[in-house]
């Protein structure tokens, strides 16, 4: 859909102009069809179908795009997106999706990994993708808590140790977004209605973003980096992982 937007464009100029030359170029903001825009753009891409944990735990059936220089493209909105839901899900959501397509992106060979991170459903932190890359959230009884927003509200330890190592070319985050985690421009409080929070809802996503964080106070300056804030706090998790902007 995204892709054909363009040639429909030209097609109509070219009945008003038809001398003029025009070169189409894709481009995404890092939301919805940034896969498609890349794939179209760079010669030799493919796309590698990896089936995973839908935002509410159905399977969705998505893709991670190789590039020619080993590199892999991996879209949040084809895996944890909010077009995914029906209804929305503020507190439930998760980005778990999400980081089972770049470990299957790490599995499939990739020396490097660019992260779109737009059209999130969830306020998850990022928890969820780093759940799925080898983090541990646990409650105070050592359980794992559930996913989405809800269950950061109940961790007490985070243990990172187990977290599956970046590509050898590091990780790159794909964003237009420039928000912190938290407070008045933060993800629950700028972002948080676009998931379906009502009003009232908004203080307790932003306590339990809160509560995430300082379960991890050796991480917990990333909250306040650019961007931390994008997709639901998925930006400050995968800074966490060690990605960067």
């Amino acid at each position: 859909f995204f892709v054909n937007i363009p040639l429909s464009l030209i097609a109509a100029w070219m009945l008003v102009a038809p001398h003029d030359e025009l070169v189409p170029k894709p481009m995404a903001d890092g939301g919805e069809g940034t896969l498609d825009a890349f794939e179209a753009a760079v010669a030799g891409s493919e796309r590698v179908p990896v089936t995973v944990q839908g935002p509410d735990d159905r399977p969705v059936d998505a893709a991670w795009l190789r590039l020619p220089d080993g590199s892999a493209l991996v879209e949040l909105a084809l895996t944890s997106g909010i077009t995914l839901l029906d209804p929305l899900r503020p507190f439930d959501a998760h980005t778990i999706g999400f980081g089972q397509a770049i470990a299957a992106a790490l599995d499939g060979g990739a020396t490097r990994v660019l992260l779109a991170i737009g059209g999130s459903s969830s306020t998850d932190g990022g928890a969820g993708a780093l759940a799925a890359l080898g983090g541990r959230f646990l409650d105070g009884d050592g359980w794992p808590v559930p996913a989405g927003n809800r269950g950061l509200g109940s961790i007490a330890r985070v243990d990172l140790s187990g977290l599956r190592e970046r590509p050898a070319r590091g990780a790159a985050i794909l964003s237009d977004v420039t928000n912190p985690l938290l407070g008045p421009f933060g993800a629950a409080a700028i972002f948080g209605p676009q998931k379906g929070a009502a009003p009232e809802e908004v203080e307790p996503l932003e306590r339990n973003l809160g509560r995430l964080v300082r379960a991890m106070p050796d991480r917990a300056a990333f909250a306040d980096a650019a961007g931390a804030g994008a997709a639901g706090g998925t930006g400050f998790g995968l800074l966490v992982w060690g990605a960067h902007m």
